[in-house]
């Protein structure tokens, strides 16, 4: 990301202003519960309560950037979701509890103090959400590729995380109005608000081949896994628990294919020869923000060979959902090689609740 904010080492502003600035984000994206978290961490932090002796040292690492809140709060709901949190677990619909304002910071405030050992090494756990929902935002750039090239898919996604999202197209997707695409069976069922236009339904779209790549991916065989995926998710938001859990049972019965790899390296290798027959798709979603400048200009290296050789038997496609910064919504972009233009095609909720379509059936 390029806009970290300025530091303070003598008020900690920068890392204050990080947990305000997610709590505004999410108040918009539908999170109370979180929101009142953060802005109460945020005022402990300035007062100088446990929050600030937690996180001193963080000021000089980017704290925006690094997603400090979420992991903040992420560990929270990982104590809520193991049981050691039972006065915090009250407030949390994914705990069987209920939401309310008061009492909420007290718990919170109680479990960082009792809890500061287990913090201290959560904190330095990347957030890993896997947001099941956004797939029902790509969807439309997968029917795109698949209609143009009237080939099967090969789909290759980089910062895959846990690979849940390799599995899309075992999903069940409404797109309004009677419209749906995807398995009827499927224990995963997206429903996103499409504004404008919405994807052609009818277009057939079939995976022939699926991996993909994390720099600390989530093994899944591990018991763990999923509560850490469900920690953070946001607690008062059920409908990302259902889809999350729908997607765990996919991935029981479809293991997805990862590799622990840079980004840039590993789509360098699996883009190192031309693959006819198929159309590869390199797809991301909210993850670029976590790529080094040399991954960053790797991937794109990469890129740039592999679609100056592609031809119509075997195209190349680079999908993305991403926000060129953290204060706007995220757009989804598509480039196709042979031809190489880029393509917007719409902006998306960053979790994929709803998604303005610019491109026509």
């Amino acid at each position: 990301m390029s806009d970290s904010i300025a530091t303070d080492n003598h008020s900690g502003s920068s890392v204050a202003a990080a947990l305000d600035f997610q709590a505004q984000a999410c108040e918009m994206m539908g999170s109370p519960l979180t929101a009142l978290l953060l802005h109460g961490m945020a005022a402990d932090y300035r007062a100088g309560g446990v929050t600030r002796a937690m996180l001193s040292g963080w000021e000089t690492r980017a704290p925006r950037d690094a997603v400090l809140s979420l992991r903040l709060v992420g560990g929270l709901h990982y104590l809520v979701l193991t049981g050691r949190a039972p006065a915090l677990a009250d407030f949390y619909a994914s705990a069987g509890g209920t939401f309310r304002e008061d009492g909420l910071w007290d718990a919170a405030e109680a479990m960082l103090r009792a809890e500061a050992p287990f913090f201290e090494r959560f904190l330095h756990n990347t957030p890993q959400t896997n947001e099941v929902r956004r797939t029902g935002v790509l969807i439309g750039g997968f029917l795109t590729v698949a209609k143009e090239t009237g080939l099967p898919l090969r789909c290759l996604e980089i910062g895959a995380s846990a690979g849940l999202n390799l599995n899309w197209d075992r999903f069940r997707y409404d797109f309004g109005d009677g419209r749906t695409w995807g398995d009827p069976a499927s224990p995963v069922l997206i429903g996103t608000d499409w504004r404008a236009h919405a994807p052609d339904a009818d277009v057939a779209a079939t995976v022939a081949e699926r991996a993909g790549c994390d720099i600390s991916p989530i093994d899944l065989s591990r018991p763990e896994a999923a509560l850490r995926l469900k920690s953070y998710v946001w607690p008062d938001q059920l409908d990302r628990f259902h889809a999350l859990d729908g997607a765990l049972a996919v991935a029981r019965r479809y293991p997805p294919k990862l590799e622990t790899a840079d980004a840039g390296d590993w789509v360098s290798r699996q883009l190192a020869e031309p693959r006819p027959g198929v159309a590869t798709v390199v797809y991301h979603s909210i993850a670029a923000q976590y790529f080094s400048p040399e991954t960053k200009a790797a991937l794109h290296a990469a890129l740039t060979r592999a679609g100056e050789r592609a031809t119509p038997d075997a195209p190349i496609a680079w999908l993305r959902m991403e926000a060129p910064h953290l204060a706007v919504l995220p757009d989804i972009t598509l480039t196709l090689w042979p031809g190489g233009e880029e393509r917007l095609l719409g902006q998306a909720h960053p979790h994929g609740a709803f998604v303005q379509w610019k491109e026509s059936p």
